[in-house]
């Protein structure tokens, strides 16, 4: 079964999580430290990124 492609203006691209400035690390040892929490979001990121591009196959054709 083929689903209809969604527009890209109706689902947009996800957009990746702010990196962490060296200035918002304390280096107290918190748990979870903002370099953590940062790698969790990149990690969501990455796979709502991964689903995208499976439903929009040639969104990064047009932009190359």
């Amino acid at each position: 079964m083929h689903l209809p492609q969604i527009p890209a203006s109706l689902d947009p691209r996800p957009q990746p999580p702010e990196p962490v400035l060296p200035s918002d690390c304390c280096d107290s040892g918190c748990d979870p430290c903002v370099h953590d929490s940062y790698a969790d979001a990149l990690a969501h990121y990455r796979q709502l990124l991964a689903a995208w591009k499976q439903r929009h196959p040639d969104a990064d054709a047009s932009s190359a």
